[in-house]
Parts: C-alpha cells; structure tokens; sequence
C-alpha cells in the first residue's frame, strides 16, 4: 500500500505540467529570486554570488567579480526523467566548465520524502556520487527555493542570465529527444555567454 501511494504521489507531482496546471509558474522574463542553500560540499551557495539585477554588486565582489549565468536544475531522484536527464546535463556542464556559467542541481527529494510513505529513494549525493556527476547538488529539504521559483513539475531547468532574468524554463525531458535538447541547451547557453 505504501508503495502505492507513493508512487500516485509521484505520478500526481511529475504530471501537473500535462494538466495544464502550471499557469502560475516563474516564465521567461521574469526576475529570478534570490536564495541561500546548502551544497553537497558542505558550503552555502546564493544566487547573487554569480548575478544580480541590473546596477547591483555580486554579493562578494572582491573574490568573485565576475557575472555569470545560472542553470538551476529541479531534481529528486524518485523522479526517472530527472535521473535519465543528468547524463546530458554533465555533459554540457563539462563543456562549459570554463566559461561563465554554473550549474546547480536543487535536490527536492526530502521535500518529498516528506510527503509520502515511500522512504526507499536514495539521496541524491549517494546517487551523484555513484555516477560521479560533478554539478553541485543543493539541497532545498524544505522547498523554500522550489516554492520561490513556483515549480509544479519536474524535471524544470531555469536559465538565469547574468542580471538575474529567467531567459527560459525548459520543463520535462524526453530521452528520445537527447540530441535535440543537447542542441537547444547548448545554443540558449552560447547566446546568454555572448551577452
């Protein structure tokens, strides 16, 4: 029974978005709100270390000048198409490991686990680490930044430019479609570099 429920939970959650239930969600354009979380490393990450609005300073100028673009990917690991997407997003994040941009997974699992019976998902540092992912894993475990960026599905990825504007919200992912969002990833991401 346990099993059960737990999985109309998980079914329930990941297809709002087909439902048409996400209406209210964060949408390109709007302005990204800040938060503060704990990483995988043991260390606190914020938005505004890496963008800030327009006529602002990052929150550590001095150690950190430079502006760059954030990708904030939505994640619990009860979720296949979250698990199944990660490959690719390493893939990219090692493209670009050099430039301006950092990835960030926001780990939901034990906002979830919260809600439901089933407490066999594993962690996601256990299952990044099995795979050896490099992307950070920010746990929020009380879906305070979920919450902010309104998500009502996952997968969701946030593309925040460096003024801190969402520039696309690219919800679900299809493995079939691998290399076509490979593609459109990587063309949003050279066109938020460039600016």
């Amino acid at each position: 029974m346990k099993r059960y429920i737990s999985i109309i939970f998980n079914i329930t959650f990941v297809l709002t978005i087909i439902n048409g239930q996400d209406s209210d969600s964060l949408k390109k354009g709007d302005f990204a709100p800040n938060w503060s979380l704990k990483s995988n490393q043991g260390k606190f990450e914020f938005l505004n270390n890496w963008t800030v609005d327009s006529g602002r300073q990052l929150r550590k100028p001095t150690t950190q000048p430079d502006r760059h673009v954030v990708v904030m990917i939505f994640f619990a690991t009860w979720c296949p198409p979250c698990v199944n997407q990660l490959n690719l997003l390493e893939d990219i994040s090692q493209q670009y490991k050099n430039e301006k941009i950092k990835f960030f997974i926001v780990d939901i699992t034990e906002a979830s686990r919260k809600k439901s019976e089933d407490k066999d998902w594993p962690t996601a540092k256990f299952l990044l680490e099995e795979k050896k992912f490099t992307m950070p894993i920010l746990d929020d475990n009380i879906y305070a930044v979920a919450s902010k960026y309104e998500i009502k599905a996952i997968p969701t990825i946030f593309l925040i430019d460096k003024f801190q504007t969402v520039r696309e919200v690219i919800k679900g992912f299809d493995k079939k479609d691998d290399l076509k969002g490979t593609t459109e990833l990587s063309k949003i991401i050279e066109e938020l570099l460039d600016e």
